[in-house]
């Protein structure tokens, strides 16, 4: 019988700070006490969020919202370290910890082959961290799966935005999200 280790957020850190995932190609998250693997990402996943970054640094004051591109999320109840796509969090420098569900306004996922864990593990992570509004960028079905209204854990609303709408979320926002021109095909 064998037993998956389970770690601590403060474990997990250090063994970040001493280098023990370096030869791994991809990147390592901390959900529920468990490391997991992420696949390297492709080039539909990079273009993605360069234009989700682009679009959200225009849209967003930077005396308000400061926008991060995978950076982790301090989950410390949840003992997990998730890193978003992308996140709108509060403006402020976070050279002592990383951002905690406090201070996020949006976090964004991008899903190329990892759809499922995000529409279903990390929605359910999210909103039992108290992030007030997740939405998943579904890059193969191009559409985006909004999560908002928030309540005791759960996200209450859920909806799918298709190409041909425009997308505001909840945090003060100058331009919608144009989901036609961000699934522009080649």
């Amino acid at each position: 019988m064998s037993t998956a280790l389970q770690l601590t957020t403060d474990e997990f850190d250090r063994m970040v700070e001493k280098g023990s995932f370096d030869h791994l190609v991809g990147k390592i998250e901390l959900i529920r006490g468990e490391l997991r693997r992420m696949n390297p990402a492709g080039p539909v996943h990079d273009d993605c969020i360069s234009y989700l970054l682009a679009w959200s640094v225009r849209s967003t004051d930077p005396a308000l919202i400061q926008v991060t591109v995978q950076t982790a999320l301090r989950l410390e109840e949840l003992r997990s370290r998730p890193e978003p796509g992308l996140m709108w969090v509060r403006a402020a420098r976070y050279r002592r910890q990383h951002p905690t569900p406090s201070d996020v306004k949006l976090a964004m996922g991008v899903a190329d082959s990892s759809l499922q864990a995000d529409l279903v593990e990390k929605s359910e992570l999210y909103a039992e961290a108290g992030i007030c509004e997740y939405w998943v960028i579904d890059t193969r079905g191009q559409c985006v799966h909004v999560f908002r209204n928030l309540r005791a854990g759960l996200y209450q609303d859920r909806s799918i935005v298709k190409p041909g709408e425009l997308l505001r979320p909840l945090a003060p926002c100058t331009v919608p999200l144009d989901l036609q021109d961000l699934f522009v095909a080649d």
